[in-house]
């Protein structure tokens, strides 16, 4: 009797453990797939605003550059299958073949320096040094160009990197990146004229920090942080100005007046460090970007409508 009884306890102890263990695996699993759910929903709401701040700019070729320009920071378009380019290091210009994939001709201008913006003019190149520094290399076509190196009244406190040719106007827009002395409310970009060879002290356009697409409020804790200008330039057609930001990836449109009238988020991993951008005379952009674990390169960029 006593072993029937002891039976009967041992199976009854079996089934509501068995009941029990059943009752936890359906707890851990429904608490499993919830959290699967929102762990997926994040990851999807996540890929929806990388594909929103990005889904406007469309790369439709992409070339890969030497390691020698792994440091790409100034770029202008030369022709169909050539670039003028320079690295922040190194005072040469490199003129780039896209259809050879090659380095065609190196100019040396200068020793080692700061070198972050360049620009073409007819056949005269200028290059900006961080310092507020200018070179004037003229005639690339010839075997040893000209050089002139000019000073003003910008310095490395301010951080020039941009840098483009504004041929309307006849003169060359400089945009620095770092602090504004004379303001925290703005970012100027100063004008250097080619007729007499000089730079107003009076930025010609104010990129305007206090602008609501650089955020308000606690979005926005330094008016500084909204725009770190990395190069500059002047779309052919439209005469808006278009500024990228290396730092953070992104690209502003100001039109022909300096006003913003749009900003883009970039996507970061197409465009690691955006350092230089340049337009083909019916308007077709390039933008180039600094490599570190991938090469520099040049991307031609569209925006979608």
């Amino acid at each position: 009797m006593k072993r029937t009884i002891k039976t009967v306890a041992l199976l009854l102890l079996a089934t509501t453990a068995i009941f029990l263990w059943s009752d936890i695996k359906n707890a851990v699993a429904s608490s499993s797939k919830k959290e699967n759910t929102k762990s997926g929903k994040q990851e999807k709401k996540q890929t929806e605003i990388t594909e929103t701040a990005s889904g406007s700019i469309v790369i439709t070729k992409k070339w890969d550059l030497p390691k020698i320009l792994t440091e790409i920071s100034g770029l202008s378009y030369l022709d169909e299958e050539r670039f003028v380019c320079v690295q922040d290091e190194q005072g040469t210009v490199f003129i780039y073949n896209t259809a050879t994939a090659t380095i065609e001709k190196e100019i040396p201008f200068a020793g080692p320096g700061d070198y972050e913006g360049l620009t073409l003019v007819n056949e005269t190149v200028w290059v900006l040094r961080a310092d507020g520094h200018l070179y004037e290399v003229d005639n690339i076509k010839t075997a040893k160009p000209t050089v002139k190196e000019y000073s003003t009244h910008l310095t490395v406190n301010h951080n020039t990197e941009g840098l483009c040719y504004d041929k309307k106007n006849n003169r060359l827009l400089v945009a620095i990146k770092d602090a504004e002395p004379a303001s925290k409310d703005y970012k100027g970009i100063y004008s250097f004229d080619l007729t007499n060879r000089s730079m107003a002290k009076e930025p010609v356009f104010k990129i305007d920090l206090q602008n609501a697409v650089f955020g308000t409020g606690k979005s926005k804790k330094n008016k500084n942080d909204g725009i770190m200008p990395s190069a500059i330039g002047i779309h052919p057609i439209s005469g808006d100005m278009y500024v990228t930001d290396g730092r953070k990836a992104k690209l502003l449109v100001l039109d022909a007046k300096g006003v913003i009238t749009k900003l883009y988020q970039l996507n970061s991993n197409e465009f690691a460090q955006p350092e230089g951008i340049t337009f083909k005379p019916d308007g077709n952009m390039f933008i180039s970007n600094e490599g570190a674990k991938k090469p520099g390169n040049i991307l031609f960029v569209e925006i979608a409508k």
